[in-house]
């Protein structure tokens, strides 16, 4: 009977490091869920319900564990069709480190193209035909109009070490930014809500604690490398709990254009911004749980001074809205 016991031990911790127990597959698995708040995944009918991707879909959206260096470092929902993130999940506790000497060698997910792969992502391998995802070649010798660059949705600044950040590195989490706009506006929030989370946001023990999710609405005839959807729109929101039922939320919008047309980044709370994908999908759409939906005024207000508390902003500000 020991014997037995023995064996059925073993088999069990060998089935834990099987390369056919997929990070690749039909749902956000346990070791996902730290990265959305209280465990809750968005909700959007028929493309993932409760963390999973109904099954009609499942040729479509892959929800991905990121995991890199043997850590889970975030999580993303990837659309194999159009070859980008839907949405990268992720929780911010400070994005310490600079991250000047990371390795940023670009990377994909193998698990995509064979669900027996490894499940850490990994750089590609020479030859080889990558049909449900980006590539490196995809984003060589851009020539379109406005020039495209690689925008993160998980951005590099909100990554908290240098293995978290290097993790940022997927082109899974990567969508075809244009470049003034990935350099303009849209990074200059990214900087002033890095400094909103990093004051507002703190959990019971005064440390920095808040859950972002951040995504891309596909184009409908707009390609890189004719492979590559060019997104229409990049959106973003965060909450956080800053003390026993009491919340701090907000979100931002943004057109994937060039400044030259007046392209700014738009503050919104959460409920506008699930509005507003609810009508662009024609599904509804629950970023987060019910506390993160009420309008924070704090919220644009620190917007606000954050966008106006010194010279530099304001130049820069004026120079991405009107070009």
């Amino acid at each position: 009977m020991m014997g037995v016991l023995k064996l059925l031990s073993a088999l069990f911790l060998l089935s834990l490091l099987c390369p056919g127990l997929s990070e690749v597959d039909g749902g956000f698995r346990k070791n996902c869920k730290a990265f959305f708040l209280n465990g809750v995944t968005p909700y959007i009918p028929r493309i993932l319900e409760q963390g999973t991707v109904p099954k009609p879909n499942l040729k479509s959206y892959k929800p991905i564990c990121q995991f890199y260096k043997n850590d889970y470092r975030f999580a993303t929902l990837y659309d194999m069709n159009n070859k980008i993130p839907m949405f990268s999940a992720y929780k911010f506790t400070g994005g310490r480190g600079s991250g000047n000497n990371i390795d940023d060698t670009w990377k994909i997910e193998p698990q995509l193209e064979n669900k027996n792969a490894i499940k850490s992502m990994a750089e590609e391998s020479q030859g080889a035909q990558y049909t449900h995802q980006a590539v490196d070649q995809d984003y060589k010798n851009v020539n379109t109009d406005p020039l495209v660059n690689r925008g993160h949705l998980f951005p590099v600044m909100h990554a908290d070490g240098d293995d978290a950040k290097e993790s940022t590195y997927t082109l899974t989490n990567i969508v075809p930014q244009v470049q003034t706009f990935n350099g303009g506006s849209w990074k200059l929030m990214e900087e002033n809500v890095t400094k909103i989370m990093n004051q507002s946001c703190k959990n019971s023990n005064n440390n920095t604690e808040a859950y972002v999710v951040t995504g891309a609405v596909p184009s409908e005839n707009n390609t890189l490398n004719n492979r590559v959807n060019i997104p229409s729109f990049m959106w973003t929101a965060f909450c956080c709990e800053i003390s026993t039922n009491q919340w701090h939320s907000g979100a931002h919008w943004g057109d994937n254009r060039n400044k030259s047309k007046k392209v700014r980044t738009v503050p919104l709370s959460v409920a506008e911004l699930n509005n507003k994908l609810t009508n662009m999908y024609e599904k509804r759409f629950q970023l987060f749980p019910k506390e993160c939906l009420k309008l924070k005024e704090s919220f644009l207000k620190q917007m606000y001074n954050l966008a106006h508390d010194s010279a530099c902003n304001i130049i820069r500000l004026i120079g991405d809205t009107f070009g």
